[in-house]
């Protein structure tokens, strides 16, 4: 058992919330890549990206507010609306990749339809991963709200002139 938990420790965190990212993020992943799929032979390609991409978020960032970064809970409404950014950008990187393609390849299958859609949202998902480890469900820092080091002013002859009481006032 000891030897177990040794073995947990030396793995860093960011490795094991990366590997659960993953798992959540690739899950959702696939599945969306198979209702886009369905849906663009309803509805034209980009509209049926657009709305899988916008379920698939709320749904992979409420896992990885549980699961991947251990938030304690569901994500909030915040921070959904900061994944939405990243998501913004992982259906930009899938719609240009799949109109790289069309314009490449007369007619591509299904198959290589998928694995270009699939190539795609892996790189979006490393940038994801990112930001919302850095970003969204960063911990130990004030939320929302950068900190920022402001330097104090170092005390001069003339700051310690402006501060004594005869020299602000004269009557004194």
């Amino acid at each position: 058992m000891k030897a177990v938990r040794r073995r947990q420790r030396a793995v860093p965190d960011s490795v094991m919330a990366f590997a659960r990212f993953v798992l959540c993020g690739g899950g959702v992943g696939v599945a969306s890549s198979f209702a886009v799929a369905a849906l663009a032979s309803r509805i034209p390609w980009a509209l049926a990206n657009a709305l899988v991409t916008a379920a698939s978020t709320l749904v992979a960032t409420d896992l990885h507010a549980r699961f991947t970064f251990g938030a304690g809970g569901r994500a909030t409404w915040r921070q959904h609306a900061q994944s939405a950014g990243s998501a913004a950008a992982a259906y930009a990187m899938t719609c240009v990749a799949m109109v790289a393609l069309h314009v490449s390849v007369q007619s591509p299958g299904a198959v290589c339809e998928q694995a270009v859609y699939l190539s795609a949202s892996a790189l979006a998902g490393v940038a994801r991963f990112a930001v919302l480890r850095l970003v969204v469900f960063a911990r130990g820092r004030s939320r929302g709200v950068a900190e920022v080091a402001v330097p104090l002013p170092v005390p001069t002859a003339r700051t310690a002139a402006l501060t004594d009481p005869k020299t602000l006032c004269h009557a004194a």
